[in-house]
């Protein structure tokens, strides 16, 4: 048992999730981004996190419309981003690497998706990862939720 628990540790592929994957995990438990916090709560993939990260989900995630919208209050907000922050793989930024996207605060995504060595990033918003960018993201992929975890079950669960 003890063996499986650290081949799992040592297997668990990285990610990087921007914020609007965490607001649909808490809106709705039946969409791949609920599935996508679950793997990562069962041990199935690492999220790393750096401080600029934690501090945007946050900040968008315990905002009153976002509450509204989710229909959940703070303290649940506060016990799923408290349990982020114990499980998630912290990196420092130790250089900012700038890829000048359109949305500066993706930038921070992107940095740490780059820094952590993460295989994916995973949004909602593909295009203002891809579009009109100077930089190409080659170190990872930008990847829906849906697409994760279609590539997860492919690559991964047939195994």
């Amino acid at each position: 048992m003890i063996c499986e628990v650290i081949y799992a540790i040592i297997i668990a592929m990285r990610v990087t999730v921007d914020t609007n994957i965490i607001f649909q995990a808490l809106y709705s438990s039946s969409g791949a981004s609920h599935q996508i916090l679950k793997m990562i709560r069962n041990g199935n993939i690492t999220l790393a996190i750096s401080i600029p990260v934690y501090k945007e989900y946050q900040d968008v995630m315990k905002r009153k419309r976002t509450l509204d919208f989710i229909q959940k209050k703070e303290k649940e907000v506060d016990t799923v981003l408290e349990f982020i922050a114990l499980v998630a793989e912290p990196y420092a930024m130790n250089y900012l690497w700038r890829p000048n996207l359109r949305d500066e605060k993706d930038n921070i995504f992107a940095e740490l998706a780059f820094n952590s060595g993460s295989k994916y990033l995973i949004t909602k918003n593909i295009k203002d990862f891809t579009i009109g960018n100077e930089l190409s993201l080659d170190s990872f992929e930008v990847i829906t939720p849906g697409d994760f975890l279609y590539k997860w079950r492919n690559e991964y669960e047939k195994k």
